[in-house]
């Protein structure tokens, strides 16, 4: 095929493969165990399997409705109001997207202009800031407080100006595996109150908090839910990340803008899985069960790496394990997440990644949503360390 013949302006020239991509690359081509992209290693339920391919073969694979079938959208907003306390009209204010970082994006691309900042917590997702710089806005960083990842406040309140438009807020939080408190939650709440700043709040491990933690939705705070986007993910809850399926709340002004984007962008999302989904939505158990669940791997992962020279920091939620190495290596993160997948067969992330300009705080993230056995031979081999 012949080259395009002229230049190309970027524009995202600092965007390239993602990490995730590159390690999990480099795990399959060493036949390392995969402890870096997040997503399990073992199958979902056979009943949601089953209602897949109950739906497919009743005939329901043209276009559903573009917000997403009414079943779905009913029992989203049911179980909302049932855990946070919040009423979500399903016909105007949930929208079924085809993932939550689709979901992500598109609230962004519905409000953030040329020239609007738009605040993040680092270290971030990688996707947050180039969803705003694509749509000609600004990242504006503010840094969680290194070990514990807390909030400095005072910070976020001093990188609000006149320009901000959006703050995007993670919790649980990938990479940190912390979680916002309540205390947090209302801090925030107060400190908006006075403005007009649109908050996108991504809560795609909500169900997955640990210890006795709660999980603080922006849908619990009036002050919040009334100009919040709050996104969720069906693939991080029911094991199936690469269906690409979660949703969207928001106040019905919001949602109103937010599907005129929508619906010329991917227009739906995968019918017959929605269906599925809506009839599967009924096991309450499936969602309320699973942060015992990833407690459990979380606490035999830890285990497995107890003895150890690395040091655990604290995960409240998500499925995601930070350790610290600087017993170990005065490597960079990254250098030695390349070596141990390539000299020792375990990949994981280099948290210095989700940073804009990397510090040098020797941590790597692992993932546990991972079999036992899995998790286990992990685990020996960072023993050898």
């Amino acid at each position: 095929m012949p080259s395009y013949p002229h230049p190309v302006a970027s524009k995202l020239p600092a965007v390239g493969t993602t990490i995730f991509t590159v390690m999990s690359r480099l795990a399959a081509e060493h036949d390392a165990i995969n402890l870096s992209q997040g997503y399990p290693d073992f199958d979902c339920a056979k009943e949601l399997r089953d209602l897949v391919t109950k739906y497919i073969n009743s005939g329901l694979n043209q276009y559903p409705p573009m917000a997403g079938i009414a079943a779905l959208r009913e029992a989203i907003a049911a179980k909302v109001e049932a855990l946070y306390g919040a009423r979500y009209d399903p016909e105007h204010e949930v929208t079924v997207v085809p993932g939550a970082t689709y979901g992500i994006f598109t609230a962004v691309a519905t409000l953030v202009r040329p020239g609007d900042e738009v605040i993040l917590f680092e270290p971030a997702s990688d996707s947050y800031a180039p969803s705003v710089e694509v749509q000609g806005g600004k990242p504006v960083y503010v840094q969680l407080r290194f070990p514990d990842y807390s909030i400095d406040w005072r910070a976020v309140e001093r990188a609000i100006t006149a320009r901000t438009r959006m703050i995007i807020v993670n919790t649980p939080n990938n990479p940190t595996a912390t979680v916002f408190s309540a205390e947090d939650m209302r801090c925030f709440e107060g400190m908006l109150r006075a403005t007009d700043i649109v908050v996108v709040s991504d809560e795609v491990y909500e169900h997955i908090v640990f210890d006795g933690h709660e999980h603080q939705s922006a849908a619990r705070f009036p002050g919040l839910a009334e100009r919040s986007f709050v996104v969720s993910s069906f693939g991080k809850t029911y094991h199936v990340t690469g269906w690409k399926m979660g949703y969207v709340l928001a106040p019905r002004e919001l949602t109103a803008e937010f599907r005129k984007v929508h619906q010329f962008n991917v227009f739906v999302a995968n019918g017959p899985i929605q269906y599925a989904l809506a009839e599967y939505m009924q096991n309450k158990d499936a969602y309320l069960s699973l942060a015992a669940f990833y407690q459990r791997k979380r606490d035999f992962f830890l285990q497995g790496v107890s003895a150890s020279r690395f040091t655990p920091l604290p995960s409240r939620g998500t499925f995601f394990q930070n350790l610290r190495y600087d017993a170990i290596s005065d490597e960079n993160d990254t250098d030695l997440a390349v070596r141990l997948t390539k000299e020792y067969g375990v990949a994981s992330i280099p948290v210095s990644v989700f940073y804009r300009e990397p510090p040098d705080h020797k941590v790597l993230r692992f993932c546990f949503a991972k079999s036992e056995e899995t998790l286990a031979r992990g685990a020996e081999i960072l023993c050898r360390l």
